[in-house]
């Protein structure tokens, strides 16, 4: 078994070492490669990580020209992982840190559900019986992403492994093969709603995924992005929620487009009355955006 987990840093200065080294903790992959895609970051990072771990084969720097999202910099990762020979990728966040069993018992998890793609539970990182992801589901109607058991304690409710149908891109163990079947992420997203395209083409596909609750790891949420209540997140929600619908959802997206309407009407009034007007500007940029077919990077990063 060969897994390249690949790490996508912007500026990551804070979080890569820990969440490094909670990789290189893990035990029971036979052959273990770290691969890190960097967007062009300002920080120390890459001169620390090249520091940090020089010499040690199990670690690769990638530095790309400049910052072409997320998206972009999971799929340079992904290519690597296949020159590389590896059987299966995990994209990870940088933001977070894993339990020392969570490779193996991914793995184990993927033996179990061949061709499958694989995700782990997931807490918040400063409060570790709260949950923010023991899978996902999409609503019935317009099928909007949501994460099973977010912000509920952790007393056993979901401990049962499962089929579900929403994977959030915090943490995906992919196969090569389903890679090959279903490609790789939309690089039009740059940021945010790339795992809620992936899943619905997964779907599409005829391709599985499974929740391992046995596989646990820790997520600061937020982290790179400065957290939800910001104009990058504010922009890149209002336009590829439509782009991600308007792939998918067929008959449904002129629904879907009336709750969009009222949904981002009710936020952007929410927003005005709390003085935060450049949340409702970049709103308008992000529709306007979408409108003109204008995606990947945005003004607000």
């Amino acid at each position: 078994m060969k897994l390249a987990v690949i790490l996508v840093n912007y500026n990551g200065e804070k979080f890569n070492k820990a969440c490094i080294e909670s990789i290189l903790a893990n035990s029971g992959i036979e052959e273990l490669k770290i691969i890190v895609a960097d967007n062009a970051s300002q920080d120390n990072s890459m001169r620390l990580l090249e520091e940090q771990y020089a010499g040690n084969e199990r670690l690769e720097l990638i530095r790309l020209d400049d910052n072409y999202g997320f998206s972009y910099a999971n799929n340079v990762g992904i290519r690597r992982a296949g020159e590389w020979g590896a059987d299966a990728v995990l994209l990870l966040n940088n933001d977070t840190e894993i339990a020392p069993d969570m490779l193996s018992r991914l793995w184990d998890c993927a033996k179990r559900h061949p061709g499958s793609v694989i995700v782990p539970k997931i807490y918040y990182s400063d409060d570790r019986k709260r949950l923010w992801s023991a899978g996902g589901s999409f609503s019935s109607v317009i099928r909007k992403a949501r994460h099973i058991g977010l912000d509920e304690r952790d007393e056993g409710q979901y401990e049962q492994e499962r089929r579900i149908s929403f994977a959030t891109g915090c943490c995906l163990w992919i196969p090569m093969e389903v890679i090959e079947k279903a490609g790789t992420l939309d690089d039009r997203f740059f940021l945010y709603y790339e795992d809620t395209e992936y899943s619905f083409r997964l779907h599409e596909r005829g391709i599985p995924v499974y929740y391992c609750p046995g596989a646990v790891m820790y997520h600061k949420v937020g982290a790179s992005t400065r957290g939800a209540d910001s104009p990058l997140c504010a922009y890149y929600i209002a336009r590829n929620w439509l782009l991600c619908s308007r792939l998918h959802l067929g008959g449904r997206y002129p629904l879907f487009l009336a709750y969009y309407a009222l949904n981002r009407m009710a936020r952007c009034m929410l927003w005005l009355i709390r003085g935060k007007n450049e949340l409702v500007r970049a709103t308008r940029q992000g529709i306007g955006d979408y409108r003109e077919g204008r995606f990947g990077k945005s003004r607000y990063y």
